[in-house]
């Protein structure tokens, strides 16, 4: 229950960065495929040009290969062999050239997906502990919510007064409550604490006499919402328990994220403070593309720097870069994937147990909110798009 206090405060604490974040993500995506673009139309570019010369360069080795089938001049055919191998040479570089462009195109994509990510993550982890369906979400779970469970319970925690020096359950119960004599949202509605309630009811409303009926049936009425409520409480937290899981791939990620990118940032002589200055914490769209044209810039005069100081091995190396930003793509659009299924569960839970007679109005409540969250959710993280992007977001040669 600490989880969800905690929750409760990062609520508090949150709201606003979150809400500064997440609506800045769509410019954010527009400022990040707009350098995209920007790349890919310089690789179209430059592929046209290679594309033409090659082109050429098979034309001449054509006109050269008819001429050399004709003609019978052993001097002539020396000439027209050397020129056909100055002609394969060019076109050997020209074919070396395009394989250098499409590591610098995709070896500055990596980079700009990767420093896109920093602000991207942040909502991501964020999102959970600031939405308005978990706040109430959580005020649904609590008892003190329901007016005919109170009306019950002022009598119940009056008996608990009375029979606590007699009774060992009533007394672990008065406990529970506290010197408030009130369930708050603190207390966990579910496990062992729902059995001694369970039970310290029962007793309570056994110890009605029949001739107070509207006092026993308000009793009774008190323990049919806290044996639904417990019910509604403990598949809630199975759903909860999930996101711990997610909670931890997250974390783990950002280690991932964070590694990932202070070796990159070493590698472009790039300081970490520089990128948190100039981008992640930059709310100007316009400075922030300056910065990744910037780090465009960078990563391609890298990938000419590793050509000619590692002429073997200079491949290998970025290579190694370009799977380890797309592996980050693909776990944060796996993670994203598995809060929709999470999300989904709520529905569920919600569908399950709207139609309740005791707890159903309180929790029908919570459909427009699911509904507003999945579809903030949705339009802000776009998990499928994101996963499927991950996939194409390298040029082949």
């Amino acid at each position: 229950m600490k989880k969800i206090c905690s929750t409760l405060i990062l609520s508090c604490l949150f709201f606003n960065l979150l809400a500064g974040e997440t609506d800045s993500l769509l410019s954010e995506k527009n400022v990040r495929e707009r350098i995209l673009k920007d790349i890919q139309q310089n690789l179209d570019q430059k592929n046209k040009v290679l594309d033409s010369t090659i082109l050429k360069l098979d034309d001449k080795v054509g006109k050269l290969d008819s001429v050399l089938k004709l003609t019978g001049n052993p001097k002539e055919r020396i000439d027209r062999l050397v020129e056909r191998v100055q002609i394969l040479e060019e076109k050997q570089k020209a074919v070396e050239q395009n394989e250098i462009n499409v590591y610098e195109a995709n070896y500055q994509s990596a980079m700009i997906n990767l420093v896109s990510m920093d602000r991207e993550i942040k909502p991501l982890i964020l999102f959970h502990a600031t939405k308005d369906f978990f706040t109430s979400l959580t005020e649904t779970s609590n008892p003190m919510s329901y007016e005919e469970f109170r009306k019950g319970f002022e009598h119940y925690r009056v008996y608990v007064d009375k029979t606590k020096e007699k009774s060992a359950t009533q007394k672990a119960v008065g406990d529970v409550i506290g010197a408030s004599g009130y369930l708050t949202a603190g207390i966990p509605f579910a496990g062992a604490y729902s059995q001694l309630l369970f039970s310290g009811m029962a007793e309570y409303v056994n110890s009605i006499g029949h001739k107070k009926r509207e006092r026993k049936a308000e009793a009774q009425k008190m323990f049919a919402i806290t044996a639904t409520l417990s019910q509604f409480t403990t598949e809630r937290n199975q759903i909860e328990n999930e996101w711990e899981g997610i909670t931890q791939s997250l974390e783990e990620m950002q280690m991932y994220y964070d590694t990932v990118m202070n070796r990159n940032m070493r590698m472009l002589a790039c300081g970490k403070n520089e990128v948190c200055t100039n981008f992640t914490k930059e709310n100007d769209a316009s400075r922030r593309y300056q910065y990744l044209t910037a780090l465009r810039d960078r990563s391609a005069e890298y990938v000419l720097k590793m050509k000619k100081e590692h002429p073997k091995e200079w491949k290998e190396d970025i290579y190694y870069q370009l799977m380890d930003v797309q592996t980050l793509k693909m776990k944060y659009g796996d993670i994203t994937y598995h809060i929709v299924h999470h999300i989904n569960k709520y529905a569920a839970l919600i569908g399950k147990f709207k139609t309740s007679k005791d707890i159903g109005p309180n929790v029908s409540k919570l459909d427009s909110k699911l509904s507003q969250l999945k579809a903030t959710f949705d339009d802000t993280f776009e998990p499928f798009q994101y996963a499927h992007s991950a996939t194409q977001m390298y040029k082949v040669m």
